[in-house]
Parts: structure tokens; sequence; C-alpha cells
């Protein structure tokens, strides 16, 4: 087998799996009902999905014998990017109380919840006075 026959069952092989991540994706945006569990299906499996698709595009170049970079900057992008958009959408739901309310922790009532200590509630109301 030669190199131009590897690279392009390579880029079949890409194309294939990073189509069935987006597949997966559309499906679990398209079945989930609320937002926040909306989340997780383009952001976590279409992130894989978008990667694969660029890395395939970058063996397709390299078996050309044309060098592209756009991929990887396309590629780092998507993966800082979707992560943080990810998150600020989960706290806008959570700030709306749109969705279900975070589960308490076990010992202290203000850690990783909307709630402030009773010191603190204190303090910003003698600020705004």
């Amino acid at each position: 087998m030669s190199g131009e026959i590897l690279g392009t069952v390579a880029t079949a092989l890409c194309l294939l799996i990073g189509s069935g991540f987006i597949i997966v994706g559309v499906i679990g945006l398209l079945k989930f009902n609320d937002p926040m569990t909306r989340l997780h299906a383009p952001t976590k499996v279409g992130t894989i999905g978008i990667g694969m698709l660029l890395l395939a595009s970058m063996i397709h170049s390299f078996v050309l014998g044309e060098t592209s970079v756009h991929e990887i900057l396309i590629m780092a992008f998507l993966f800082v990017t979707a992560p943080i958009s990810a998150h600020f959408i989960a706290k806008v739901s959570i700030h709306r109380r749109s969705c279900d309310t975070p589960p308490a922790p076990p010992r202290d009532d203000t850690w990783s919840t909307l709630s402030a200590p009773e010191a603190d509630r204190k303090s910003e109301s003698t600020v705004q006075e």
C-alpha cells in the first residue's frame, strides 16, 4: 500500500468518525428538553466531531502535498471557546432560574451555590445605603 492510499483511508475514517459524533450531538440536541441537558450534546460531542473533520482535512491536504495550518488554528479556537460558552450558558440558565436549582452542598451552604453568607449580605446592604 502506498502512502496516498493510507492517507485516503485515514481521511475517510476521520470523516466517518467525525460525522458519527456530529449526528449523535444533533440527536441529543433535538431529544433533550432542558437547556442544561442540551448543553452536553453539542458542546462535548460536537467539539470532538468537528475536531475529527478538521483532522481529516489536514490529512487530506498532507496527502496532496500541501501544508495547511488553518485547521490547527480553528481547532485551538474551538477547543478554547466551546467550554467557555457552555459555562456561560449554564450560568445564565442557573441565574434566570429556568432550570432545576443545583443540589445543596453537604456541609457548607454557600459553596458553589447562589447563596451568600449572612455577613456578606449585611455588608452589601450597608454599602448600598
